[in-house]
């Protein structure tokens, strides 16, 4: 497949964030140096979307600290749904981004075909190896990945968070009171309070 927008909901809605799979580099607050897509062309600027069913944070992981994004489908939505934003890529960079989010070494291809037939495609069983194709925009597909089942619910760290909550603001739109109040409602946040979430945007705010 030439082109299809990769729907980013959790990490990846803060394009600095997104832009260290693209072209290498450890995200601030993060344990890992990503390696980056083969293919580092420039990527437009990324859409705002909304998806169906429920983020919430979950596992946990040793890049971030505690739990991170994950998107049930099947869950009732939020009044919000789910802010994501879409990058429009290429099918290689697409699945380099996959090979990245589940530790692996760019250089495979994925066959979005399946996704594209049925809406969501199980490729394994990891935590980031289920595909859903939630839609089209301009002639061009909407895939994202998740789990393909629940995973424990588990709090993020405040990096990871502070990470989302950027996203929410710079790349959906949303703002800052909004955002925070989002994410405060999503299952697994634990003790994160909308004040508490609000107040990762200010300076030396890092303990839950």
């Amino acid at each position: 497949m030439d082109r299809l927008w990769y729907a980013a909901y959790g990490s990846n809605l803060h394009r600095p964030r997104f832009d260290c799979y693209l072209i290498g580099g450890r995200p601030p607050g993060a344990e890992r140096v990503y390696p980056g897509c083969r293919d580092r062309s420039p990527v437009p600027p990324p859409r705002a979307l909304t998806l169906p069913g429920e983020m919430y944070f979950g596992w946990h992981s040793q890049v971030w600290g505690g739990g991170i994004s994950f998107l049930d489908p099947d869950a009732p939505a939020d009044p919000l749904g789910t802010p994501a934003v879409g990058y429009l890529v290429t099918g290689g960079q697409f699945a380099d981004i996959v090979a990245q989010e589940m530790r692996a070494e760019p250089g495979e291809p994925i066959d979005v075909a399946p996704a594209l037939r049925y809406g969501r495609h199980r490729r394994g069983p990891g935590r980031y190896e289920t595909l859903l194709h939630c839609g089209d925009l301009d002639g061009h597909p909407i895939l994202t990945f998740t789990s393909d089942r629940r995973i424990e619910e588990s709090p993020p760290s405040a990096a990871y968070l502070r990470t989302v909550l950027n996203g929410l603001v710079d790349g959906h739109g949303l703002s800052p009171a909004t955002a925070a109040d989002y994410l405060s409602r999503r299952p697994g946040i634990g003790r994160w309070s909308t004040s508490r979430i609000a107040a990762l945007l200010t300076p030396d705010a890092d303990k839950p």
